[in-house]
C-alpha cells in the first residue's frame, strides 16, 4: 500500500466527493465546475509539525481556494499549508 508523506509543514486533506453527480430538484445535472467547493475535509496525512492542534482523522475547516488538488490511487486530495487550516470541527454535548 502506498501513502503520501507531506513535508514542510504541509497537510493533506481527503476531498473525495462521495456523490459524483448532483442534480437539481427538476433533474438538471450540476457540473463540477458549477458546484460550490466544500470548505471542510478530513485530514488524511500530515507532515511533522510541532505542537499541532489537529491530527489525521480530524475534520477541519480550511481556507477556500487554497492548496493544490491532486488525485492519488483513485481519490482526490488537497495539499495545503498547516497555516491554512482555520478550525477543527468537534462534537459537543448539548446542555
Amino acid at each position: 500500500m502506498k501513502e503520501l508523506q507531506p513535508i514542510n509543514q504541509q497537510v493533506i486533506l481527503d476531498i473525495t466527493d462521495p456523490k459524483d453527480e448532483q442534480r437539481t430538484a427538476s433533474g438538471i445535472i450540476i457540473p463540477d465546475v458549477a458546484r460550490e467547493k466544500p470548505k471542510s475535509a478530513v485530514i488524511a496525512w500530515m507532515g511533522a509539525i510541532e505542537n499541532a492542534e489537529v491530527k489525521p482523522g480530524d475534520t477541519v475547516l480550511y481556507k477556500p481556494f487554497g492548496g493544490t488538488e491532486i488525485e492519488f490511487e483513485g481519490k482526490k486530495y488537497l495539499i495545503l499549508p498547516y497555516a491554512d487550516i482555520y478550525a477543527k470541527v468537534v462534537e459537543t454535548e448539548s446542555i
